[in-house]
């Protein structure tokens, strides 16, 4: 505590303000905008390898979550003070920190995958930055990010050969997708089946459990999308300007509409709700990776001079 009781002490309003805004860089929102930039518009080997880095991530740090049970900065000290405006994002157990694990993973494997010295630097300065937000927001402790940066940073690196190989090796393909469900299923295991203690957060062991049930969604939609993309799609992601910007942002717009369209109904037809979140997530990604490739074609002629 002693480190962020310092960092309060040199805040300042454009302080607050810039680190309000670059914490923002490792939300889930970003998360899936900056994935499928990359998997529909640029490349989608390296599609493979952000989404793969980021959603085992994400499942890992889930688990941590609930298996330490740390509370918040500010909860273990009442008298600490937080910047106001990252409250509403600091939900969950302090331990570890997921916006450090989600920046880093994003960043990491964007400098890892591309060779422009420019960028790289850039990702680096992101990969230190966000992080170092939680720190000054006083959302998180040293430990928290620490322990997040250490952990994204062996799954850029660890990941990035695998998928270099399975370019050329579906089986190697095949094998992580495997690894990932079943990290996934075991997620779901732990939070459906683990004797929590009484004083368990209630919210967070929820917030938790939701977010079991939606990763295995999304990572079965991964493996699903790339069975179909072997068989089926065998998309380009290459357009024009105008091709790309349209094939992105109706994309989205589908993709979202999809996430709020579908829960009631889904919600309604199942009495475990986390169940049906896990199938919302799941529709979202199959129609992502499997359903709108099959415009791609369309968006490659638009805005092509003739």
């Amino acid at each position: 505590m002693e480190l962020l009781y310092w960092l309060q002490s040199i805040r300042t309003p454009l302080g607050d303000a810039f680190f309000s805004l670059i914490t923002h860089l490792g939300e889930e929102t970003l998360f899936i905008v900056f994935g499928l930039l990359v998997f529909w518009c640029l490349d989608k080997w390296e599609g493979y390898y952000l989404l793969s880095t980021g959603l085992t991530g994400t499942v890992i740090n889930q688990g941590l979550k609930l298996w330490f049970r740390v509370p918040r900065p500010w909860v273990r000290d009442p008298n600490f003070p937080i910047v106001e405006a990252a409250r509403a994002e600091a939900t969950g157990y302090s331990f570890p920190s997921g916006h450090t694990q989600s920046s880093v993973g994003i960043f990491g494997a964007l400098a890892r995958w591309n060779k422009q010295r420019w960028l790289r630097i850039l990702c680096a300065a992101l990969c230190v930055l966000v992080p170092f937000s939680r720190l000054y927001l006083g959302v998180h402790t040293p430990a928290d990010v620490a322990v997040s940066f250490v952990l994204a940073l062996l799954l850029v690196l660890g990941f990035y050969p695998v998928i270099r190989k399975a370019v050329i090796s579906p089986k190697t393909m095949r094998l992580l997708l495997a690894g990932m469900v079943a990290a996934a299923v075991g997620l779901v295991l732990f939070v459906t089946r683990y004797p929590f203690p009484a004083d368990v957060d209630v919210t967070n062991l929820e917030h938790g459990t939701k977010n079991a049930y939606t990763m295995l969604g999304c990572m079965v939609g991964v493996w699903l999308t790339y069975e179909c993309d072997l068989r089926w799609t065998r998309f380009d992601t290459k357009a024009p300007l105008l091709g790309q910007v349209c094939k992105l942002a109706l994309g989205l717009a589908i993709l979202l509409a999809i996430k709020a369209g579908a829960k009631a109904p889904l919600h309604a037809l199942f009495a475990n709700d986390h169940l049906a979140d896990g199938l919302r997530y799941f529709l979202m990604v199959a129609f992502a990776g499997c359903l709108w490739p099959k415009t791609f074609p369309f968006w490659a002629k638009l805005g092509k001079t003739k």
